[in-house]
């Protein structure tokens, strides 16, 4: 598909002026614009400040009364908490935006990055695993990241307690990357708050879409494991129980077509089972750096950023933005507590898959629906 580059307006073109990094930033902080919604109101209107004056009619459109665009006093602030940390706004089409992120439909719009902007056009291995990691898991996860950093790789990980404190320790030196659940200023756990300031320091970053100051709640999480494992060129677990937010991070790389590779676990310890269960339905198994060096490609002596210019794979279809609420609404009327199967969903709604997934993403990135393993759907709250 071709693109017309000739206006810095086009939606699908990274800002170029203040003001247009600021209409961004308000427009994706509103009310019930999530990241899909974002990118539909930029292609129908052209740019976010256009987007921003037809909001409340689209809303009230949508049956939302009343509504309010985000205070320019929530961005300001929001700007100056970024200054003063001197955290960096990318946003995407910018050339320290990762280039593989960018090819998702759900890309974020724009991340605040701390430390060293270059470090994410490098290419990365992901790797995840308990936060009650035995001791054996939290050796393996250094012996992984140490392998994986000599040989050019980035570890990126989640800088969560177990094995993702082990990884960014042991590639310090070598290049690691921490996106966070909440604001890149909120440093959780706080015993991580050494290790945040090193990653910084050592030349490595730290990243989130969220807002700055905003804390880690458990529904940000399955959005924050979509960034882990779309920056990647694989995701290893080390250590993942059978209901694990480390197999919904390998869940989300197969379906962003990443590898997925896990170390095999005593089938009597909990913490092993969920990476048992990825070798069984397929994972690559690994049990040293060399494994997975020997199942990637070679990588190139230089990685050069993506050029600014390049078109964006546009998110959007053509459906309004009134028929999509509609759907959401009826998705979360049909769905309870009790956990369905989501093929059946899609069977009681009528409606191709091909509508139907993308929705259901938008609600769990949204955190109102629960999606577990087997294919299993709940709707929260």
């Amino acid at each position: 598909m071709t693109l017309d580059h000739t206006s810095s307006t086009h939606p699908l073109l990274p800002p170029t002026t203040e003001d247009q990094r600021f209409d961004w930033l308000r427009l994706l902080r509103s009310r019930r614009v999530g990241i899909s919604t974002f990118y539909r109101l930029m292609h129908d209107h052209g740019s976010a400040s256009a987007a921003l004056v037809h909001l409340p009619d689209i809303a009230s459109t949508a049956g939302v009364e009343n509504y309010q665009i985000c205070p320019e006093a929530v961005i300001h602030a929001e700007l100056s908490a970024a200054r003063s940390l001197g955290a960096t706004l990318i946003c995407r089409g910018d050339p320290a935006y990762p280039a593989r992120l960018a090819e998702l439909d759900d890309a974020p719009p724009m991340l605040w990055a701390l430390g060293s902007a270059n470090i994410l056009s490098k290419p990365q291995i992901a790797l995840v695993g308990s936060r009650n990691a035995s001791s054996l898991g939290g050796r393996m996860a250094r012996a992984l990241a140490t392998g994986l950093g000599e040989a050019g790789f980035v570890v990126t990980s989640g800088m969560a307690r177990g094995v993702d404190t082990a990884a960014h320790l042991a590639a310090l030196t070598t290049g690691t990357i921490a996106v966070l659940g909440g604001g890149v200023d909120v440093l959780y756990p706080a015993e991580n708050t050494k290790l945040a300031e090193d990653i910084v320091s050592q030349g490595g970053a730290r990243i989130s879409e969220q807002p700055m100051g905003l804390q880690p709640q458990a529904r940000h999480f399955p959005a924050r494991n979509r960034i882990i494992s779309g920056m990647a060129q694989a995701v290893i677990v080390v250590e993942a129980a059978a209901r694990s937010g480390s197999l919904i991070t390998a869940r989300t790389a197969l379906d962003q077509g990443r590898d997925v590779m896990a170390v095999p676990g005593h089938p009597f310890d909990a913490r092993a089972s969920g990476c048992n269960m990825l070798l069984r339905d397929g994972a690559r198994l690994v049990r040293n750096a060399e494994d997975v060096i020997e199942a990637l490609a070679p990588l190139a002596e230089v990685i050069d950023p993506p050029s600014p210019e390049l078109p964006l794979v546009e998110p959007c279809g053509e459906r309004p933005l009134a028929e999509i609420a509609k759907l959401h609404q009826t998705i979360l009327d049909r769905l309870g507590p009790s956990p369905m199967g989501e093929d059946q969903l899609i069977r009681d709604l009528g409606a191709p898959s091909r509508i139907v997934s993308p929705a259901l993403t938008d609600l769990e990135l949204e955190g109102r629906i629960n999606r577990q393993p087997g294919g299993l759907i709940s709707r929260i709250g």
